[in-house]
């Protein structure tokens, strides 16, 4: 196969349940040895995209090539791909050894080949060889994803598509298994599509991410790219916390000049890199990451740009402290987040100084 050549390739995708669509016109490649998350709201196409590439579901329009083989009308069970669930669905009445082996034993493999391919994933998801003969109720809740997640590579796919196979463990046990599973992808090489509702989750682990609203793809890109330069509010928002103050652009030559209400810039101009695809002059939205805004109770400590106003709240989470300032003029509370220190800068009703650079800020597209 050329390597040029997603290893999944599908087209102008359209899902119907009745009279409900569930996916419309969505196209998406994925090419070898690539993790890409798909993230959106609840209802958004997700899963039933995850499905479709599965063999689950069935598309209603549309074409879908895997490995460059069609897949329509092709079962599960021919597809080079594995899944891996929420819920793991390890046989209970069987050994670990055995619950790996299954898709071998199916496949009729020699026991040769099985007993070594099975003692290999073991070693790969750092299972030890005295687990073997044990069930999947004699294991904690990280060794049985492990499990599954060997038994869904063991067959050694062209695909792991994986169904927010983490949701339901622990903070602590799921950023182990996040590890692992990042390690996993960079040391079997296989192409994984990962569908989550944690957007850390996703920006660390996947190389693209595909945002989805209401049956469509509205951006695909990096993690950087989809965090710093979102298409849109949508976007913006559903991908972390962010501030979009209402501007109205002009386009002199070589630039973007803006104006926001609550804002004062020394230079009120970006560079053209610093607006969405397509936007034109008129009115658009300026985005600025909480993270990028320096506060300050201090007068002196401007940035280029600056915006003032009066603590309403704020909220101390552990390594950081997030504040909410409302701002003369500008409608929502303007979202500040500083690294976190036993005393925090400032307290509520203290009059503030939020500064930033320009190189921080991009214009959108308004919803």
């Amino acid at each position: 196969m050329n390597e040029k050549t997603p290893i999944i390739d599908a087209r102008s995708i359209d899902k119907f349940y009745g009279g409900y669509q569930a996916l419309k016109q969505v196209s998406l490649s994925v090419h070898a040895g690539e993790f890409v998350a798909l993230v959106g709201p609840s209802g958004c196409g997700k899963t039933s995209l995850l499905k479709i590439l599965a063999g689950f579901e069935d598309l209603s329009g549309g074409s879908l090539t895997i490995d460059g083989h069609d897949m329509v009308g092709v079962p599960s069970s021919a597809r080079p791909t594995r899944m891996v669930f929420q819920k793991l669905a390890l046989f209970p009445h069987r050994t670990v050894h055995q619950n790996i082996a299954f898709p071998l034993k199916l496949a009729r493999r020699p026991k040769e080949e099985i007993d070594r391919r099975v003692g290999e994933m073991m070693e790969l998801m750092h299972l030890r060889a005295a687990y073997a003969t044990r069930y999947p109720a004699q294991l904690s809740g990280g060794e049985q994803q492990r499990v599954a997640l060997a038994r869904s590579m063991v067959s050694q796919p062209s695909v792991l598509l994986l169904d927010e196979p983490l949701s339901a463990l622990d903070v602590k046990l799921k950023k182990s298994l996040q590890a692992e599973i990042k390690r996993l992808h960079r040391t079997v090489g296989t192409s994984f599509v990962h569908v989550t509702h944690d957007l850390e989750e996703a920006m660390m682990l996947a190389d693209r991410i595909c945002v989805m609203r209401a049956g469509r793809i509205l951006q695909t890109g990096a993690p950087s790219d989809i965090y710093f330069r979102p298409v849109n509010g949508f976007v913006a928002g559903f991908i972390g916390e962010t501030n979009l103050l209402p501007t109205r652009i002009e386009r002199p030559a070589g630039g973007l000049r803006f104006e926001a209400p609550g804002l004062s810039c020394a230079e009120p101009v970006l560079g053209t890199d610093q607006a969405a695809e397509g936007l034109e002059a008129g009115e658009a939205a300026l985005m600025i990451r909480p993270e990028m805004i320096v506060l300050s109770k201090n007068a002196a400590d401007d940035g280029e740009c600056v915006m003032e106003g009066r603590v309403e709240e704020f909220f101390i989470k552990g390594a950081s402290i997030q504040y909410r300032v409302n701002v003369p003029g500008v409608e929502a509370a303007v979202v500040a987040e500083v690294p976190g220190t036993s005393q925090p800068p400032a307290d509520v009703g203290d009059n503030v100084r939020l500064s930033f650079a320009r190189a921080d800020l991009f214009v959108l597209h308004r919803d």
